[in-house]
């Protein structure tokens, strides 16, 4: 009887610890791609649940909700770890960490189905486990647009069958809110991926574009925005690892083809990612980032695999080359404060290109059947393969030199609100205090004529700067920039950059000017600066040689006005001070 006590005993550890729920025999892992034979995609709740009852059978997957959405449904992350170990700051000790986001744009659900796929192979052992990898997922970023289901308004897209909307649950373009923040999706990746710090980072698409032969093309963050040996590992090892892989598989690839209007077969520039996409802002974290683009046109059975198999190729280099990604990224977290100055502008380097064989499709214009002009025709039935010239380099127009702190008045609170969520150092004055700083004058910029997301966005922003002597208040708010969050500091407060916080309009109202001055008043005081200031007169009579200047009146009361003290300083004024080293 005792015997038989303890193998009963024994036979029940076994059980309780090798399965959740003792067996997977409650659960159907098949997805409805495959029931569907690659034809149909998941809806919300189905994904959702599929992870769920993933994590009760496999004790190797978590599940957990982090926050909100617009859609007032949570985002979750799911976690596979064969450790069994879901607190990142345990895991990154010794382990690499690779997010995945799904999503967000829900008509492009190629990752949603991959991903869904990945995670049951690994954790069924379909597929070998990653040994020094953790992988992280958004099942679905875009929940609004998720639920906001149709089967028409991918115009362009050959499946799945039904699909969610580009929009989210406000209608925002989640892919054009990473650094602005307007959207509660936004600010809960935030929080996901502060929380998770991933040394790679995969967002996963459907491409718009040109007609070519591949189903897979890849779009990897600038490489030159990296500086140094993280970017040349990104460029020269991590981007050449994931083609050859893949054709090793038979699935070929090739970069993001960034051509509207025209064919690819005379070349193209790459995709330049500034922090308000995916990969653009979480580069500012030195975590390196791609976007996977899948063609349109192409069946959805093959898309969801070849997406499949590019993040089994990207989990083969992590776990690879993990140990050097780890301190690459750790040297430049440590090298970018030491620079003197910052890019925050960039151009095509057009006397570097990359060269390579592309596999297109030829296309001519005809007449258009509907309204008579030139349209643009592939066929499908004239491959071609030639060599194209590939710009995937880029140079700086514009850098900043690097100030040692910025100053932000506690007035700005919306803005402190961005830089605690993106876990940016502070503190407090503890009292007034006055500081020499350098002051930015906002001289020019343009906005856009139309809405963009939400925004009137600025652009070409061009400053004037002065040294001046300013006391500031208690509460107002010193910013180090020698920090892990250096990049995301200078591209949100240099208001040059073209994603900066001044370029989404966060600071508009230094561009109005508050108070004024009646005509009839301002004449008298004008005329008697005029007459006890020599230079003031002869800058105003130099000004008047300008024809234009001299035959508006009210042009030359204005003048006068902002050379004298009574013009209020906070005009165009930008409110972001910076202590110089």
């Amino acid at each position: 009887m005792r015997n038989i006590t303890l193998i009963i005993s024994i036979l029940t550890i076994i059980s309780c610890n090798t399965k959740k729920d003792n067996s997977t025999e409650n659960f159907d892992f098949t997805t409805i791609f495959e029931k569907s034979d690659g034809t149909e995609t998941p809806t919300y709740p189905e994904v959702i649940t599929f992870y769920q009852n993933l994590s009760k059978a496999y004790p190797e997957i978590n599940i957990q909700e982090i926050g909100i959405t617009d859609s007032g449904n949570p985002l979750h992350i799911v976690t596979l770890n064969p450790d069994q170990v879901f607190d990142f700051e345990k895991i990154r000790l010794d382990k690499r960490i690779l997010l995945i986001n799904n999503g967000i744009h829900p008509g492009e659900s190629d990752g949603i189905d991959a991903t869904m796929l990945l995670f049951r192979d690994i954790a069924n052992g379909t597929i070998e486990a990653p040994k020094q990898t953790v992988l992280a997922t958004i099942p679905i970023y875009n929940i609004g647009g998720a639920l906001n289901r149709n089967t028409g308004t991918r115009t362009n897209q050959n499946g799945p069958k039904a699909y969610g909307f580009r929009g989210n649950a406000r209608n925002y373009d989640l892919n054009r809110d990473f650094i602005k923040n307007d959207t509660k999706n936004a600010q809960t990746f935030a929080k996901i991926f502060h929380l998770t710090k991933p040394d790679v980072f995969i967002d996963n698409h459907v491409s718009n574009g040109a007609d070519y032969q591949y189903t897979l093309t890849h779009l990897f963050t600038q490489h030159n925005k990296l500086n140094g040996n993280l970017g040349n590992y990104l460029h020269n090892e991590m981007h050449p690892q994931l083609e050859k892989s893949l054709s090793n598989k038979d699935w070929d690839i090739t970069p993001y083809v960034n051509v509207w209007g025209t064919t690819p077969d005379k070349g193209w520039t790459q995709f330049m990612d500034s922090p308000r996409y995916s990969t653009g802002y979480t580069t500012l974290w030195n975590t390196l980032g791609m976007m996977v683009e899948t063609h349109m046109l192409k069946p959805y059975k093959p898309r969801v695999l070849g997406t499949y198999e590019l993040m089994k190729s990207m989990i083969d280099i992590t776990e690879k080359d993990g140990e050097q990604i780890k301190n690459l990224r750790q040297q430049a977290f440590i090298d970018l404060p030491k620079q003197k100055t910052y890019p925050v502008n960039w151009k095509v380097d057009t006397t570097k290109a990359t060269n390579f064989s592309f596999k297109g499709y030829e296309g001519s214009y005809i007449d258009s059947k509907i309204t008579g002009a030139k349209r643009l025709k592939y066929d499908q039935e004239k491959p071609y393969t030639k060599e194209v010239r590939y710009q995937n380099y880029f140079l700086p127009t514009s850098e900043i030199t690097i100030p040692s702190s910025y100053i932000l008045p506690k007035g700005f609170w919306n803005v402190l609100e961005k830089l605690s969520l993106n876990e940016i150092s502070y503190k407090a004055l503890e009292k007034d205090t006055t500081i020499s700083v350098e002051v930015y004058h906002i001289q020019d910029y343009k906005s856009r004529e139309t809405p963009y997301e939400g925004h009137y966005l600025h652009y070409s922003t061009s400053i004037r700067k002065s040294i001046e002597t300013i006391t500031f208040l208690k509460g107002d708010y010193i910013i180090p920039t020698n920090q892990k969050g250096f990049r995301y500091l200078l591209e949100t407060l240099e208001p040059e950059a073209p994603d900066s916080f001044f370029n989404w309009n966060f600071f508009d109202t230094i561009l109005q000017q508050k108070e004024g001055f009646s005509p009839y008043v301002w004449e008298d005081k004008a005329l008697e600066l005029l007459e006890n200031d020599e230079s003031l007169r002869q800058n105003f009579e130099k000004k008047k040689e300008d024809s234009l200047f001299a035959n508006n009146w009210y042009a030359q009361l204005d003048w006068i006005h902002k050379q004298s003290d009574n013009y209020e300083k906070a005009h165009m004024r930008y409110p972001v001070y910076r202590i110089l080293k």
